[in-house]
């Protein structure tokens, strides 16, 4: 309503300047000065723009003096593990750090920890199982990437409730996420590890195990999971991350050893940096190309990785810094530290800050 005044008022103006110069008067014509508002305006749009300027070039000469590196980065091929990379690679956010990709498959996080060890993988991602290593030492979490609701425990066609377990053969991965949402559904159920026929294997043999019958029952993550659920139709799912969210929270995290996270604080920084732009980009609402971007490097079909868009919270690069500085983040660990040493898994408790490195995220946010 106020601009329709203003408009009208100026056309007013307009029409009286129009009809005095028509009239047959000597008078010079003069122009209207301009306001003192829209002057300021202007100067201000000006100043904006020369500094947003000066930002890039100034980025752009940073990311020229930063040395090239390349980083061996173990991931897990599923959407969860690679959103945030596989985005950040995609549009150019590693190149834009000066940081160049040999990307490594792995099956579970406990076995990303041990080649990390060894000196073959400089970063590491992890599921919510792995992160009792890091309580314990053996690596520091410096990115939280996703709160996850990846996992499953799914009963074949003679187990259709968490009590049906009991007896059973179920298939798991000891010391992964799969290890962890088994024992929370068991202890729902008021059940221990030793009141079912527990069968240890391989993360990649599981599905196969499910549907062939091996086994009654299995603990699992996304994508095996959903293919588990696609191939036998008389399969139930028991419990995912969610069934448990009053008592627990199940994170993803990007992790390297003690010993580089000393040697090497400028490098994750500017991996860090890159990371949070990538979940920037693939949290709004950029699921599809995304999942391209995935399926382009786990060499998988894109519409089984664009399914699993909902296995997860996507938090924000912004999100994760801005809770990093709150304590929001700290507490995240904190819970999930205290869920491991109720079941025995971590002996006792650790300060979060030991193994997580929250003003790195802090600084990348920035």
């Amino acid at each position: 309503m106020k601009k329709r005044f203003l408009a009208a008022a100026m056309a007013a103006v307009m029409a009286l300047s129009v009809t005095a110069c028509s009239g047959g008067s000597s008078a010079p014509e003069t122009k209207a000065p301009e306001s003192a508002e829209a002057s300021k305006a202007e100067e201000t749009s000006k100043a904006e723009t020369e500094k947003e300027t000066k930002a890039e070039e100034e980025k752009t000469e940073a990311a020229a003096e930063a040395e090239p590196i390349t980083l061996n980065i173990a991931y897990m091929p599923n959407y969860g593990s690679l959103w945030s990379v596989a985005a950040a690679q995609a549009q150019g956010f590693m190149e834009e750090e000066g940081i160049k990709l040999n990307l490594v498959s792995f099956a579970d996080g406990p076995t990303i920890i041990a080649a990390m060890e060894s000196g073959s993988i400089d970063i590491g991602y992890i599921g919510q199982g792995a992160h009792k290593l890091c309580v314990n030492g053996q690596a520091k979490i410096f990115a939280l990437s996703h709160i996850s609701n990846g996992d499953a425990v799914i009963g074949g066609s003679s187990v259709k409730t968490m009590e049906d377990l009991k007896g059973k053969k179920v298939a798991y991965s000891s010391g992964t996420s799969s290890e962890d949402i088994l024992n929370n559904t068991l202890t729902k159920a008021g059940m221990t590890m030793s009141d079912i026929q527990a069968v240890d294997m391989d993360a990649s043999g599981i599905v196969t195990a499910m549907i062939s019958g091996g086994v009654d029952a299995c603990a699992t993550w996304s994508p095996n999971s959903l293919k588990i659920m696609e191939e036998i139709p008389e399969a139930t799912k028991l419990a995912d991350n969610m069934t448990f969210k009053d008592t627990t929270v199940s994170l993803a995290s990007w992790i390297v050893t003690p010993k580089y996270a000393e040697e090497n604080q400028d490098t994750i920084l500017r991996f860090t940096k890159a990371l949070f732009k990538g979940m920037d980009y693939a949290a709004d609402d950029h699921y599809e190309e995304t999942a391209k971007a995935v399926a382009d490097i786990t060499k998988t079909d894109e519409a089984s990785v664009f399914d699993q868009r909902g296995d997860a919270d996507w938090l924000t690069g912004k999100e994760v810094s801005e809770g990093a500085a709150d304590g929001t983040v700290e507490n995240y660990y904190k819970i999930q530290q205290e869920n491991f040493i109720a079941g025995g898994q971590v002996e006792k408790e650790v300060p979060v800050a030991d193994y997580v490195m929250l003003d790195n995220m802090i600084e990348a946010g920035k």
